[in-house]
């Protein structure tokens, strides 16, 4: 058990470490445009004709998400301010998360509905261990059931969540550069490197939760008892 989890640990800390190298790097990079991410941001949004989103800031790093109940564009001080390449990059694929929305994107409608489902299968698989360890509560059949459903469940949340994703960034890349936000070649290529990185970390927590959810599943298939 612990192998696994140093794996997935690893896989989340070497996702997490590149993405932010990555977005150090280029918000040092000026983008000629002189734009700054909250009004690039704007600039999307209105011609997508949505006027109903509020961009706002907030303090912290990569914080920066769409919050589609309030519908609101959260974006993270230096990318609300900054006039960068990374700063354009975010702000544009948090910008195509409203997009989405406005468009009533399948995957993201999905995703919306599984919030709750994933948000208790979390707690579950989280607190479970700690019953069945100190309670003996649950026979090892049911404690592997539970896990594998928790872990099914998140990772099936996982797994929508990367077209989500990497359609925002696709809109993000495409939108900048059709507009001269972004000027082809060099800072093009800064915003792929950029929202290529973050799209990386969705995958490193869907490969996560996929052998977490095999790790439980295998024993009942093979009726019921982990190999050690």
């Amino acid at each position: 058990m612990w192998i696994l989890f140093i794996a997935t640990m690893a896989i989340s800390l070497i996702a997490s470490a590149r993405v932010k190298s990555t977005y150090m790097r280029f918000l040092r990079v000026p983008a000629a445009s002189g734009l700054s991410g909250a009004e690039a941001a704007a600039q999307i949004l209105s011609a997508a004709n949505i006027r109903n989103v509020q961009i706002v800031v907030q303090d912290g790093m990569l914080g920066d998400h769409y919050d589609p109940l309030h519908k609101r564009l959260v974006l993270s001080s230096d990318n609300f301010y900054g006039r960068s390449v990374a700063a354009l990059g975010v702000s544009a694929h948090e910008a195509g998360h409203a997009i989405q929305h406005a468009r009533a994107y399948a995957p993201l409608q999905l995703r919306m509905a599984a919030v709750g489902a994933t948000t208790f299968a979390s707690q579950a698989v989280a607190v479970l261990p700690m019953i069945f360890m100190f309670t003996g509560l649950l026979s090892t059949y049911v404690g592997l059931m539970v896990m594998a459903i928790g872990w099914g469940i998140i990772m099936a949340f996982n797994l929508v969540t990367l077209p989500v994703e990497f359609d925002a960034s696709r809109r993000a890349k495409e939108i900048l550069v059709n507009t001269g936000m972004i000027n082809r070649g060099a800072e093009a290529e800064g915003v792929n490197k950029v929202l290529n990185a973050a799209g990386w970390t969705y995958v490193a927590a869907f490969l996560s939760s996929a052998i977490y959810f095999l790790w439980y599943l295998l024993p009942l298939l093979s009726g019921g008892q982990r190999r050690n």
